[in-house]
C-alpha cells in the first residue's frame, strides 16, 4: 500500500475518500471525496484546509491562524484547537471536494470561501455550539441508560 507522502510525492496529489467525521458538513465520511495537491515551499494560508500527519494518523483540519513559525490548526467539526502544527509537518493542502462522485467544489471558489470564512471566523460560536451538543449527547445518552434499568 503506498502511503500519502508517496503518493504526493510520485502524483503531485491525492485523490480520496474522506474518512471521518472531524470535517463536516464540508466533508461527509465516506460520501465525499478529497482532491489534496502536494504542498509546495510557500507558507500555507490562513482557511486552507491541509493534510498533516499526527502520531501515525494522517489529518486533515483548517487553518484558523498563521503564526511566526507555525500554525493553529482546527476540524470543521470540532472545538479544540491545535497548536504547534509546522510546514515540516504539513502534506498538503485540500484543492476540490468532490460531493457524491459527481459535484466538483474547488477550494477556491467563492461558496467554498465564503464557508471557511463563515466556518472560521465564527470559530468561537461555533466551539461553543459543538460543546453545548456533545453536553446534550451526554446527558441523552445517562437518560436513556437509566431508563432501562
Amino acid at each position: 500500500m503506498v502511503s500519502y507522502e508517496d503518493a504526493l510525492e510520485t502524483e503531485g496529489k491525492i485523490v480520496a475518500i474522506n474518512s471521518g467525521k472531524s470535517m463536516l458538513p464540508l466533508l461527509r465520511e465516506k460520501r465525499d471525496i478529497m482532491v489534496i495537491e502536494k504542498k509546495g515551499a510557500e507558507r500555507c494560508k490562513k482557511y486552507d484546509a491541509v493534510l498533516y500527519k499526527s502520531g501515525g494518523r494522517y489529518i486533515l483540519h483548517r487553518v484558523i491562524k498563521v503564526r511566526e513559525n507555525d500554525y493553529v490548526i482546527v476540524g470543521d467539526n470540532c472545538r479544540r484547537l491545535e497548536y504547534g502544527i509546522t510546514d515540516d509537518n504539513i502534506l498538503g493542502i485540500m484543492t476540490a471536494v468532490i460531493r457524491d462522485g459527481k459535484k466538483e467544489l474547488k477550494s477556491d471558489s467563492f461558496i467554498c470561501r465564503l464557508y471557511a470564512h463563515i466556518w472560521c471566523d465564527f470559530f468561537p460560536i461555533r466551539a461553543a455550539l459543538i460543546w453545548l451538543r456533545e453536553i446534550a449527547y451526554r446527558v441523552a445518552k445517562r437518560i436513556l441508560k437509566r431508563n432501562r434499568t
